[in-house]
């Protein structure tokens, strides 16, 4: 029996007014994304990218279309619920990183699991080890490097053992060479089982990936 997909979308659009104008950013997308599968989502700047992440991962809803996570309808869902679903079920890395100033390396990293009531204090170790940043468990974000940062919004974005990663353009405040390490390590969480989409301009990120999504003006690329 074939494995239900992570991620199944079907026709998903949006659309947005703009002044007058309406926009729309999807026009009819449709595909599957299986279990332990990396997915890069690309195409120029204003094709939808981050507007398909974002319905994705729940913090947008399409203006039509169905979209499933786990065999879930998530449009069926209350916004509470989609909510508290969203931070069961999904981690998602920024460009930004998004971390806290005024909190330690293991303190952002444990804010997911502290927003889900749970208590994960071996589970931050174990995520700070497996990210390389077990030395630097008491630091604050102004004291780390760039791509340290991204390892510890990683890690937090593992905290609650979610099914699916979501990154938008991980890669896009990094140099290089550290661009390539952050890479390896989605290569290495992709190995272990995770599924993991991820929007990027870098080609050495898409080229990681399994298969890429094209998206041109709000549509799948033929290739």
């Amino acid at each position: 029996m074939k494995e239900m997909p992570v991620v199944s979308a079907i026709g998903l659009s949006k659309t947005y007014r703009r002044g007058g104008e309406e926009v729309r950013a999807l026009d009819g997308v449709s595909f599957e994304i299986g279990q332990g599968e990396f997915v890069a989502v690309t195409g120029p700047s204003g094709a939808g990218k981050t507007t398909l992440l974002n319905i994705i991962g729940c913090m947008d809803a399409p203006t039509s279309g169905t979209l499933r996570i786990g065999g879930t309808e998530v449009q069926q869902l209350s916004e509470r619920e989609r909510t508290r679903w969203r931070g069961q079920r999904i981690g998602f890395v920024f460009q930004n990183f998004s971390l806290i100033p005024t909190l330690t390396v293991s303190e952002n990293v444990a804010l997911p699991a502290l927003f889900a009531r749970r208590k994960r204090d071996q589970r931050v170790d174990e995520l700070l080890d497996v990210v390389g940043l077990g030395r630097r468990r008491n630091h604050r974000p102004n004291e780390l490097s760039g791509g340290e940062m991204q390892r510890a919004a990683i890690a937090r974005a593992l905290i609650n053992e979610p099914e699916l990663i979501l990154a938008d353009e991980p890669t896009g405040n990094l140099d290089t060479t550290t661009g390539d390490a952050i890479i390896d390590l989605f290569k290495e969480l992709r190995r272990k089982g995770l599924t993991i989409v991820v929007v990027t301009h870098n080609a050495a990120m898409a080229s990681a990936a399994e298969r890429q999504i094209r998206l041109v003006d709000g549509r799948l690329a033929v290739s």
